[in-house]
């Protein structure tokens, strides 16, 4: 494989066990450099284990993962010169002020930006001469998103970075986020729950279920396929038993609704050809289709279609 194509992150039939628990089973995921991928699902699904495992905290039960060519279990003090973390609880020595963070990491750091730094604490507005300790949460995670990207990584590890912050803290991270993506080549592997929010930035899209990864996919093609049908029934009858999901069978439906005489299905391949069909079947009329965004789409999928 040409280094033009080597993925920024590999990972080969993961599996990761605590005892004879199964936080991850078979998981296998390659992040292209430059893509921005999301990876999702529900509490206990599996993506802190992942993130363990990816930054050499953990090893794993079975299978491989790596980073910029490296392993990440063997290779994890070689790789953290080009990987910036934010973890999900802000962690940083609370007595030292921004400043003085930002002092100590420029000796971590090689390619160490102080002027960024000092630019984005800017932006943010957070104070430089307050212990971190003293920060509000958004302030501490602002501080912990400028120290990472003054580093100038080659690939950014973000764990639910704007968990528990409220709207314009949350904003100001993603601002932040899409001014470094348009700058430079970064790729980006985020969690979150924060759905709205990462539909706005992200490349890919990654679900986790149970350990099991679900979907592996493109965000634009995702949405092309999961799409809202709904129609009207000519003879529509009450009937609980039909709930018309035998009509969307060549679409996937994979949650129907009957509201008297009409159905709405999220349905997880939708295809022109057959929308169209559909709309010809004189059983129906009134038919439409309209966009599902992310969160939709991951709350089908992992809750069952329960919405």
């Amino acid at each position: 494989m040409n280094e033009s194509t080597e993925p920024a992150i590999d990972i080969e039939t993961l599996d990761v066990r605590y005892g004879k628990t199964i936080a991850l089973q078979n998981v296998s995921l390659r992040v292209p450099p430059g893509a921005v991928y999301a990876l999702l699902g529900r509490n206990g699904a599996g993506k802190s284990s992942l993130v363990r495992c990816l930054l050499g905290h953990r090893r794993p039960s079975s299978g491989r993962i790596s980073m910029l060519g490296l392993d990440s279990w063997r290779h994890r003090a070689q790789l953290m010169e080009r990987i910036g973390v934010v973890p999900e609880d802000p962690d940083a020595p609370p007595n030292m002020t921004a400043d003085q963070l930002g002092r100590f990491s420029s000796h971590l750091y090689p390619q160490w930006d102080a002027t960024g730094y000092a630019s984005r604490l800017s932006r943010f507005e957070v104070p430089r001469d307050i212990a971190f300790a003293r920060l509000s949460k958004g302030q501490r995670a602002q501080v912990m998103l400028s120290l990472a990207l003054a580093a100038k990584p080659t690939v950014l590890i973000l764990d639910d970075p704007t968990l528990g912050l409220d709207a314009v803290a949350r904003r100001a991270v993603y601002e932040e986020l899409v001014v470094e993506l348009a700058d430079r080549e970064l790729t980006v592997l985020i969690t979150s729950h924060d759905l709205p929010g990462i539909e706005s930035i992200a490349s890919n899209i990654a679900v986790l279920k149970a350990g099991e990864l679900l979907l592996d996919e493109g965000l634009e093609s995702l949405k092309q396929r999961f799409r809202y049908v709904a129609f009207g029934r000519v003879n529509g009858h009450g009937d609980r038993r039909d709930d018309g999901s035998d009509l969307l069978e060549g679409l996937e439906p994979l949650a129907v609704k009957s509201r008297g005489r009409g159905v709405e299905a999220l349905v997880s391949r939708f295809d022109e050809t057959i929308f169209e069909r559909l709309r010809a079947t004189p059983d129906i009329d009134s038919i439409e289709t309209w966009s599902a965004t992310l969160e939709d789409i991951v709350i089908a999928l992992t809750d069952g279609g329960s919405h």
